[in-house]
């Protein structure tokens, strides 16, 4: 009996340590987020940008195949946990977004 209430307790403090790391993740990727979209309305006021570059310079192909690749990226954190449906959702329609 006594090996069966060991397994469960490192069962446990396995399962508490993996919340709490997971937790940790979420509330730290939350925060840069927020840093990065407290920056955004300064940037667009602070100086004007450089004009981007002409479409022929920037082939449709390469954005597209990047887009793609930070999408799986994207995927795998959800898959793992580390991004909630709301966040996923909002980074996908960032990266989709023209």
């Amino acid at each position: 009996m006594s090996g069966l209430l060991r397994g469960i307790a490192r069962t446990a403090v396995v399962a508490g340590t993996a919340t709490s790391v997971s937790n940790r993740v979420s509330r730290r990727q939350a925060g840069r987020w927020a840093q990065q979209d407290n920056q955004q309305p300064a940037q667009q006021y602070a100086a004007p940008a450089a004009p981007p570059p002409s479409a022929a310079s920037q082939p449709i192909a390469d954005d597209m195949s990047t887009r793609i690749d930070q999408l799986k990226e994207l995927g795998t954190l959800k898959e793992q946990g580390l991004l909630t449906e709301a966040e996923f959702a909002e980074q996908k329609g960032r990266l989709l977004a023209p």
